[in-house]
């Protein structure tokens, strides 16, 4: 899994900047620049800093799954709020 990649995405889906996130999570800015890029390595702890920060746990963060299912693409777009918010919608009907 390429951490970086998955980083970004999950930012983006969260409508977060790159300042907005480390802000948020308490990171440095030019570390995150740094780690979205490739350029450096991320420990645990700051990577579960980012994840709480965009209401995604560890285990969310690393799973991924690989299909061209237009359902799943488009489940895997939502944030974690727009998720729970199409869940109670399903559960209502």
């Amino acid at each position: 899994m390429d951490i970086s990649k998955r980083l970004i995405a999950l930012r983006e889906q969260c409508g977060y900047t790159q300042n907005g996130l480390a802000e948020r999570a308490g990171v440095s800015q030019t570390h995150l620049r740094r780690v979205e890029r490739g350029e450096a390595d991320i420990t645990v702890g700051h990577l579960q800093m980012l994840c709480d920060a965009m209401n995604v746990s560890l285990k969310e963060f690393f799973s991924v799954q690989e299909t061209d299912d237009d359902l799943t693409v488009a489940l895997s777009k939502l944030s974690p709020k727009q998720k729970k918010l199409l869940l109670a919608f399903l559960e209502s009907l």
